[in-house]
């Protein structure tokens, strides 16, 4: 199986494997919240009549859907489940957790790294990823976008399905054909899953709607999934496994918090002596916990100094070395 490098910093654990120097695939975890393989005891606070659906709420107050429930389950009973897929936040809505009875022993959350070995991969724990490519990474979610030659893909999460709109300057066929191999990079990079509509190009020619979908079937060669034929419109409807919030998801959802998580790490990582400054928008600050700010100084081992500027965008803040 592939292998992987992880850093496991303040807030938010990254996952990356590298093909050719550069990032192939990545995650994100923010730990704290239920995630997928958490066995744990929780108590049933509603089911619907004659279903085997209901709510159960964990010990921490988070509560989950949950399917499958027994026939004598019985509201305000005690149930061990196993969480599926986490708590999802969208645009006028919050997706809670999915869970479902079982009988396995109860286990806490497990870590990326953990998942990540769970599903057969290699992984490294590394105090930083090679230069640059997070970063870069990071930069097409906050933007949403990812330019190719000839094109760009912008990529909206909603409610219903994360979609992709494909736009340029090359002719339809060749803009679809091109806008293949990026796609496919992008779904990867930002772990993006569930339900995904991709609107092409429109194509009005059956061969070139078939050339299109024989590229993406190689493109996506080895990436669970199941997949529609291009229609008439050029619309592709692409639906794997969802366990997860993606990159995109995550930054559109809560840009503060995923800002404040991107400051701490780049805070971490600096090698100079002297104290941190660390300089950001007022709401970017006010998301990093208190829990946080004392882990930065105990694991950096230098004096912080947390610095107000209300005219920084979100994404602005940054992190340096300054005198004691």
């Amino acid at each position: 199986m592939a292998d992987w490098l992880v850093e496991e910093g303040i807030g938010e654990h990254r996952a990356v494997r590298l093909e050719h120097g550069a990032i192939a695939d990545a995650r994100i975890g923010w730990p704290g919240g239920l995630t997928a393989g958490e066995v744990a005891e929780a108590a049933l606070i509603s089911r619907i009549a004659g279903a085997s659906r209901g709510t159960v709420r964990f010990a921490n107050g988070e509560e989950a859907l949950v399917d499958g429930l027994p026939r004598d389950a019985a509201e305000g009973a005690p149930l061990r489940v196993e969480v599926v897929r986490a708590a999802i936040a969208e645009k006028g809505r919050f997706k809670r957790a999915q869970a479902r009875p079982t009988r396995r022993p109860v286990a806490p959350a497990p870590s990326l790294a953990q998942r990540l070995k769970a599903e057969g991969h290699t992984v490294r724990i590394v105090r930083r990823f090679p230069e640059g490519d997070w970063d870069e990474l990071v930069a097409e979610a906050w933007d949403a976008q990812v330019g190719f030659a000839g094109g760009s893909l912008t990529l909206a999460p909603t409610p219903a399905m994360t979609l992709i709109d494909i736009d340029g300057t090359l002719p339809p066929p060749a803009l679809a054909l091109a806008a293949v191999a990026p796609l496919a990079g992008a779904l990867r990079r930002f772990d993006v899953a569930g339900s995904i509509g991709i609107d092409f190009p429109t194509l009005t020619e059956k061969p070139a709607r078939r050339a299109v979908d024989e590229a993406l079937a190689n493109a996506l060669d080895g990436w669970p999934h199941e997949r529609t034929a291009m229609n008439g419109f050029g619309f592709v409807q692409i639906v794997s496994r969802l366990e997860r919030p993606s990159l995109l998801q995550r930054i559109a959802h809560d840009p503060a918090g995923a800002a404040v998580r991107r400051l701490l790490r780049d805070a971490e990582r600096l090698d100079d002596a002297g104290a941190l400054l660390i300089t950001a928008h007022p709401v970017v600050l006010a998301a990093a916990t208190p829990e946080w700010r004392d882990a930065l100084g105990r694991r950096s081992g230098r004096i912080v100094r947390w610095q107000a500027d209300p005219a920084l965008a979100l994404r602005g803040g940054h992190a340096q070395i300054v005198s004691l």
